[in-house]
């Protein structure tokens, strides 16, 4: 798993009974999984007691490449250790279709729109070799994503602190730098 450049991680709490106490406490799966391009799809499943970054830690050891993981802070000491942050979209578009899904909100609709176009694009792109792949993100999802980018700027401007929506809208643009790191650079953001 670690002899490749991209390694996603998650973690999801579990329910866990210890023996003799009667209790259930939050346990956590973290699960590693290497990237979408890889030939061969593996999954590792490492059970943990506590939510700490130390797990995940002690999973990369010194592998260095580009972890697809959500805002967790138990992942910030992997990154200020030289691997590269890639953000999971997967994990903003969450936020805007739990609004949608609550109260039918038209910003969270829209935003689902422009990730859903996004979502088109790297369809599109999964069969492609790594250069086409790069060269179809720059001519179709880079415009997407910086409309994207914009919309959501602007949105921010008109809410209320503290909403839902505020939330949903600062959790995409605090990690837009990660959220987009697939695509190819621009110089402007």
């Amino acid at each position: 798993m670690l002899t490749h450049q991209v390694l996603h991680a998650d973690e999801t709490p579990v329910q866990m009974l210890k023996p003799g106490n009667k209790k259930t406490h939050r346990a956590y799966i973290w699960a590693y999984a290497r990237g979408v391009h890889e030939d061969l799809k593996a999954v590792i499943y490492d059970f943990a007691e506590g939510r700490s970054g130390e797990n995940a830690r002690n999973f990369v050891g010194k592998w260095r490449g580009s972890l697809v993981c959500d805002d967790f802070s138990g992942y910030k000491a992997i990154i200020a250790n030289g691997v590269t942050e890639v953000g999971c979209m997967a994990h903003a578009r969450r936020k805007f279709f739990e609004l949608h899904v609550a109260n039918k909100s038209q910003i969270a609709e829209y935003a689902l729109g422009l990730i859903g176009q996004l979502y088109d694009v790297e369809r599109e792109a999964k069969p492609l070799d790594n250069d086409k792949r790069q060269e179809l993100r720059q001519l179709r999802a880079r415009p997407i994503a910086d409309a994207l980018f914009e919309w959501t700027r602007l949105q921010r401007i008109k809410i209320t602190d503290g909403s839902a929506i505020a939330r949903a809208l600062d959790y995409t643009l605090k990690r837009w730098q990660a959220l987009t790191m697939s695509l190819p650079r621009r110089s402007s953001i």
